[in-house]
């Protein structure tokens, strides 16, 4: 027991750089897609809380009759859900006449604007007492400007001219304005009001602006500004009903449901008592005289800031769940080149612990060991790295929203998803490579295995090309394919990094430079590239490592015969660099593959979307890493102690 101990202390510490490079690929893995797939559960969690805290209205009921509810209607609704989860008013959208430009402005009125308990307004300037009106206008509170196109501040005076607002709203609705009605419009005033306190509408926190009612019945909320078809407001106006005058009475009923309070918005449970509560309003106001048809129920997916935040919360799950895979299956593969590589420089040590009696499963519990302890680091600290780049996302969806305060929420399930599969993909690499040597006697252990034998390769079947080479690169080119195991290693690593980082670039020019245009997305399509290129980095670093480390007889040969430092780099460089335009021309497939993943899951784009340089950029990255990794390593190859290495065996 004790010489077994001591020999696998002797691994980790002989291995400490492939330990290490094992941990930072684990975590770069695990950190990412752990972050961003529990970005999902934030916001919903998140913006769950916002709405129950500020009692978001689950279902509207907006009245299509000229009288609007009566007080009866509305009190059979307080008596069914609660006086303190019903509030009433009424809403148009209008375009006023504010220094000479028509603006599209939607009109609130209510007699507790401030003090309601449904759709709770809060002040952005809380300290500030309300502004004075000018003489003679109505004291009135708008949408905080910062989320709206355009925007009122405090002390702007508006004139409102209700001949002008009824006749839009007698259009908006088909109706003919006869004589009789423009003679009664003559009649109307005109009213000033003042923005007296500039609030925030719990229901409105897309800054790319809320579509608004003139959109009509079945709009695509899902699509962005960028829409034709989709009419945004310029602002929003808060008025109390003294100011509604002529045009009509309540029409507008908000109802927080009681029993979906509990409920995480836009669940399955959510969803049903969305659709019991429907059922109940409409019974109650048919068995008050109101007949379906003269009135429609909205629900939070007809609401732009809510449907479009928990759209893309969805989204992101299902990109999650791709980077997942990518990054896993590149892990997999660069963890099987290190342990392939381990497990053949221990051959000797393995053959000594059998012969002592070991038995083979317990040698290879050692290199399990090596290769658990390794990822179970490199997970408890991507843990931590996913719960900051889990917040991190959060905050950059406030480049499209004003996101409610974070929670403390964090998936914790799935990061023990990814990170039990990231463990069993490991484990299983190691089985498959640690059985085969374990399987093997003592006697064939201690024999070095023997040198690969150069084959003739394709390229010399071209004598056009074969015979214009020098000698070195006929020596490159034959010994990329002579380690054609390692060569496939390193082409799979750059053709999967590349494709990750096509990927991110892809999405990334769609919301710069495309139709697609939302900060929060192209946030996370920044955070993709980033750790790409940061895995596309670890991953060439660690099998041109191994590459090295590999050949360091043939470096010394290279040495003993003269060759300069430039030269034997030289050597190595060209097989690498051959490796690595290889996995390029293999990564415009991935990439292209994943583009077209990426934006099917997200719902928006197509390959042939992307912009042209994209196709240049990565590639350009791909090299510039390898450039990076050649110059950290060469000081690793001009240091080959020569004499240690001539006298190795083979």
């Amino acid at each position: 027991m004790k010489t077994f101990r001591k020999s696998a202390f002797r691994m980790f510490r002989k291995n400490l750089s492939r330990f290490l490079s094992i941990v930072l690929i684990v975590l770069i893995s695990i950190g990412l897609t752990s972050g961003i797939g529990s970005v999902t559960g934030k916001i919903k969690s998140s913006v769950t809380d916002f709405a129950r805290d500020r009692n978001v209205a689950d279902i509207t009921v907006k009245s299509k009759s000229d009288n609007g509810f009566t007080a009866d209607q509305i009190q059979a609704l307080r008596d069914a859900f609660g006086d303190e989860n019903v509030a009433v008013g009424a809403s148009f959208d209008v375009y006023l006449t504010v220094n000479r430009e028509r603006r599209l402005t939607r009109l609130y009125f209510s007699d507790d604007i401030k003090e309601r308990t449904v759709n709770c307004l809060s002040d952005t300037e809380k300290t500030t007492p309300d502004a004075a009106p000018a003489e003679g206008s109505t004291p009135v509170y708008a949408e905080t400007s910062d989320k709206s196109i355009k925007g009122y501040t405090v002390g702007d005076t508006i004139l409102l001219d209700y001949a002008d607002i009824y006749r839009q709203l007698a259009e908006q609705n088909g109706k003919e304005i006869t004589e009789e009605t423009n003679a009664m419009l003559s009649f109307l005033p005109k009213v000033s009001v003042t923005v007296v306190k500039v609030v925030e509408d719990p229901r409105f926190f897309a800054k790319d602006g809320e579509p608004s009612y003139l959109n009509g019945e079945g709009a695509d909320l899902s699509v962005g500004t960028g829409n034709a078809s989709l009419i945004t407001l310029d602002d929003i106006l808060y008025l109390p009903t003294s100011a509604l005058l002529a045009l009509s009475g309540t029409s507008e009923i908000s109802v927080a449901l009681p029993g979906a309070k509990e409920c995480e918005l836009f669940s399955p449970s959510y969803r049903r008592a969305v659709e019991d509560g429907k059922t109940k309003i409409t019974a109650l106001l048919n068995d008050n005289g109101v007949p379906s048809e003269a009135f429609t129920l909205l629900d939070l997916e007809d609401n732009y800031s809510f449907y479009s935040v928990n759209l893309y919360a969805e989204k992101i799950a299902g990109l999650s769940a791709i980077l997942m895979v990518a990054f896993m299956f590149i892990t997999a593969l660069v963890v099987l080149s290190n342990m392939t590589h381990l497990i053949d420089e221990e051959r000797a040590q393995t053959a000594c612990l059998v012969s002592l009696g070991y038995p083979s499963g317990k040698v290879l519990f050692k290199y399990l060991l090596f290769a658990l302890a390794a990822t179970g680091i490199g997970g408890i600290a991507a843990y931590f790295v996913g719960t900051g780049l889990c917040s991190f996302i959060y905050l950059v969806f406030d480049y499209s929203y004003t996101m409610p305060p974070e929670t403390d929420v964090f998936a914790v399930t799935f990061f023990f998803i990814t990170f039990a599969f990231m463990i069993a993909a490991v484990l299983v690499t190691t089985l498959i490579v640690g059985r085969k040597t374990a399987a093997e006697t003592p006697a064939n252990l201690m024999r070095p295995k023997a040198p690969k034998a150069g084959k003739k390769v394709l390229l010399e079947r071209i004598p056009a090309i074969w015979n214009r080479l020098s000698f070195k690169y006929k020596s490159s080119v034959r010994n990329v394919f002579r380690y054609l195991g390692r060569a496939l290693m390193t082409v799979i690593a750059v053709a999967g990094s590349m494709g990750l980082v096509m990927a991110g670039l892809a999405l990334l020019d769609l919301c710069l430079f495309g139709d697609f245009g939302n900060g929060a997305i192209a946030g996370l399509a920044v955070v993709i590239v980033a750790f790409a290129a940061l895995l596309t980095l670890t991953a060439i670093y660690t099998i041109t490592g191994i590459s090295i480390s590999e050949r360091n007889r043939e470096i010394a040969t290279l040495m003993v015969l003269g060759y300069d430092d430039l030269e034997v780099c030289g050597y190595i460089y060209r097989e690498i660099y051959i490796d690595t335009a290889m996995g390029i021309l293999f990564g415009y497939g991935a990439g292209a593959f994943l583009i077209w993943l990426v934006f099917r899951v997200m719902g928006f784009g197509a390959v042939g979307d992307v912009s042209w340089y994209v196709w240049l950029i990565a590639p350009v990255l791909i090299l510039l890493f390898t450039s990076l990794v050649t110059l950290i390593l060469r000081r690793r190859i001009v240091s080959v102690d020569m004499n240690a290495s001539l006298k190795a065996l083979e």
